[in-house]
């Protein structure tokens, strides 16, 4: 477990630098989870380091496979000094434990609903997860390990959210892709939903 989260540690390093902050959450019977903060310019990314020590189980599965499995980190990026999103990092902690604590398969396509916003005043309290690949190069593992995704995260708003529930995330993918939507504007209202 340690040798993996140092490799993954190094791969978000080699992608989007040095940290410059970090944060640890453990919650009971899971995992420590870490959020790692980097600032790139006029955005702030945030990144979890722990959710990939051990691999995602189908919760209909009767016994969990310790080694194979996929693997994910989250990644969350946002525009820096616009609104307090350092408040977000007990939020993603809890969704990089979702795994342990609930069973679930976290991946491209899938809903995270907190049910509160992702930080103070956001209009946002679900977030839908985006394909790996782009920001941060997934990190291939020995056989028979599946190789770690680092998953980016899109904020929705709640009226976005019961959208894509009934259309889904490739429609609402597309909406905001015809729209031109800032997606890393931690203030940006709905997109138009018909």
């Amino acid at each position: 477990m340690a040798e993996i989260l140092a490799l993954v540690e190094a791969r978000l390093r080699t992608a989007l630098g040095e940290p410059d902050a970090r944060a640890a959450v453990t919650f009971l019977g899971t995992d420590r989870i870490e959020v790692l903060r980097f600032i790139d310019g006029d955005v702030v990314r945030y990144a979890t380091l722990g959710m990939s020590a051990q691999p995602m189980a189908d919760p209909a599965d009767s016994l969990a496979d310790p080694v194979k499995g996929p693997r994910a980190e989250l990644v969350l990026s946002v525009r820096a000094g616009l609104a307090d999103t350092d408040q977000v990092l007990r939020k993603l902690a809890v969704l990089a434990a979702s795994p342990q604590v609930e069973g679930v398969i976290v991946a491209p396509g899938a809903s995270l609903d907190l049910g509160e916003p992702l930080w103070p005043g956001a209009p946002f309290g679900s977030v839908l997860v985006a394909e790996s690949g782009g920001l941060v190069e997934d990190l291939e593992l020995g056989a028979p390990m599946e190789a770690v995704r680092f998953l980016p995260l899109l904020p929705m708003t709640h009226n976005e959210a019961a959208w894509k529930r009934v259309r889904g995330a490739q429609e609402l993918q597309e909406r905001w892709l015809s729209l031109g939507t800032d997606l890393r504007d931690p203030l940006r209202a709905s997109v138009a939903l018909d």
